[in-house]
C-alpha cells in the first residue's frame, strides 16, 4: 500500500467522535494519525491501519 504522510485516509470503522477520516501525520512500522474531527493523535500498527483503511481521499 502506497501512503506517505500527509495521505488522509477514510477509516471501514469511525473514531469514538464520529470521524471516519484521518490524517497520516508518520509512516514506518506504525502509523501516526489524527482525528480530523477532534484532532486527537493516535499511534497504530502498520497491518491493522492498512487491513481498517477504506480509501484514500485525493483531493
Amino acid at each position: 500500500m502506497n501512503i506517505q504522510s500527509g495521505t488522509r485516509v477514510e477509516m471501514k470503522k469511525q473514531h469514538p467522535c464520529g470521524g471516519k477520516s484521518f490524517l497520516v501525520l508518520r509512516v514506518g512500522m506504525d502509523f501516526k494519525i489524527k482525528c480530523e474531527k477532534c484532532g486527537r493523535e493516535v499511534m497504530v500498527p502498520r497491518n491493522k491501519i492498512e487491513k481498517n483503511i477504506k480509501k484514500i481521499i485525493t483531493e
